[in-house]
Parts: C-alpha cells; sequence; structure tokens
C-alpha cells in the first residue's frame, strides 16, 4: 500500500507545524486555495514544511483572498531520507528545471551548482531551483525539500570536501565498466553524487578529480547521456545499491 494518498491536496507550507496550530493564508496562498482548488469552510487539505511531517488542515473563514489553515493532526511523520549531495554543473532553464525536480524524486539531501571548465550557462535561479524541488515534493508525496546551495567553482568544492563522504563521479573513461559492482565496493552512508557539463569535464578537472582519494568514478554504459538523464540514471544506481531503496 502507497505510504499516501495518490489522490489528496498536497501543499507546502514554510511555517511551524504542531496539533492546534492557526496559519493566516496570503494572498497567493488564500487565492490559490479558494479560487483555484475551490476550496470551502471546513475542507481539508494535506500540508507539509519539510521538517515536522505531514498534516492534516482545516480551512476556516473562507473569503476570495484570505483563510485561515488549522493544524488538525498529523499523518505522516517526517521522513530522513538518504544523506546524498547532488552535485551538477548548472543547465539551461527547461532542463535545470526537469533535472531538480528529479533529483527531488529520487531523494537527494542537498542540491549544489558546480562551476566547471565547460559550463555555459551564466547564472543560476536559486529560488526556481527551489520552487520546482517544492512543487516534486508536493506532487509525489515527499515529505523533504533538498537544501540548495550557492554556486562554488569545482577546485573549492574538492578542497573542502569531506574525505569522510565518498563522491560518485561519472566519468566516461571510468576502468570499471559495471557501475553496480564499482558503487558495491563503496560503504554505505554519507555520500555525494557529481555529473559533469554537456561535453565533459576538462582534462585538467579530470586529472584533479582522479587525484582525490575520496573520488569513486564510475561508467553510466556504453551511451553518451546528457546531463539531466546522468543525474536520473546515476541517482538511480546509488539508491539502488547504497541508498534506501535497499530497504523498500
Amino acid at each position: 500500500m502507497a505510504p499516501y494518498d495518490f489522490a489528496a491536496r498536497r501543499h507546502y507550507l514554510s511555517d511551524d507545524l504542531a496539533e492546534g496550530t492557526e496559519i493566516v493564508c496570503n494572498t497567493s496562498q488564500a487565492d490559490y486555495f479558494v479560487n483555484v482548488l475551490r476550496l470551502k469552510s471546513g475542507s481539508t487539505i494535506l500540508v507539509f514544511n519539510g521538517r515536522d511531517g505531514e498534516w492534516r488542515a482545516e480551512l476556516s473563514q473562507v473569503k476570495r483572498n484570505d483563510c485561515t489553515l488549522t493544524m488538525l493532526q498529523q499523518v505522516r511523520p517526517q521522513a530522513s531520507g538518504p544523506d546524498i549531495h547532488y552535485l551538477f554543473a548548472p543547465l539551461k532553464q527547461a532542463r535545470l528545471d526537469y533535472m531538480v525536480q528529479k533529483a527531488t524524486e529520487m531523494g537527494v539531501a542537498v542540491l549544489r551548482p558546480v562551476i566547471t571548465q565547460r559550463t555555459n550557462v551564466d547564472g543560476v535561479n536559486l529560488e526556481r531551483m527551489r520552487g520546482n524541488a517544492i512543487e516534486a515534493a508536493e506532487q509525489c508525496g515527499i515529505l523533504r525539500i533538498p537544501m540548495v546551495e550557492e554556486p562554488v567553482k569545482l577546485g573549492p568544492v574538492l578542497d573542502e570536501w569531506d574525505p569522510a563522504r565518498a563522491l560518485i563521479y561519472c566519468d566516461e573513461a571510468a576502468s570499471e565498466h559495471s557501475p553496480v559492482e564499482t558503487l558495491a565496493g563503496v560503504a554505505s552512508g554519507p555520500m555525494g553524487v557529481l555529473v559533469g557539463p554537456e561535453g565533459g569535464f576538462g582534462t585538467e578537472e579530470q586529472d584533479m578529480l582522479r587525484r582525490q582519494s575520496f573520488v569513486v568514478p564510475i561508467s553510466l554504459g556504453p551511451r553518451v547521456l546528457r546531463a539531466d538523464t546522468a543525474a536520473v540514471a546515476a541517482l538511480a544506481l546509488v539508491n539502488a545499491v547504497l541508498g534506501d531503496w535497499r530497504s523498500n
């Protein structure tokens, strides 16, 4: 049986959630509940904030641009998920939106843009990234919202990396062609997954990555994958071999 109701309306709130808490909705929230969802006074909706689990809330004092939500009961406790940091070279907007949504669905804890030699995107809209993560969580029954971090160049990322956290590096030239066999030799625990830009990492970047004791190169097969496809493939492999798919 699914751990949540697929048909239920779910909405993210930033407020703290606890039994009896009353939240006065802002204008955009009220417009969504009243004018888009057509909810009436006494209607209930599921809400979550990424910290306090999922709650059934009741609408009251409903007007055109005004309503209040009262927390009735917690229906699911907060879930932690795997400790996976997903690092990626920024993509063009539509593909970045897709990648953020899929990484959220895969349960990553952190989304971290990494600037590389071949990164060809001028800037990263962090608020848009967070919005896409929230939307994916709302639609898929996910309770954790990944943290979205500021873009950082690859060199400083590696210099500051905790060696206890394995960094799975998607490398087209990896000597071991079976990613499952490679990942089976990695200790389960906190980890990162790194996918490069279109065109791959530069030669100096590849050398820098391979020199790190904590970096684990894996192959994603005989075909060249686009970066957003590589994200899904790599995170699926990591979850299946090292993450929380093993117990489901």
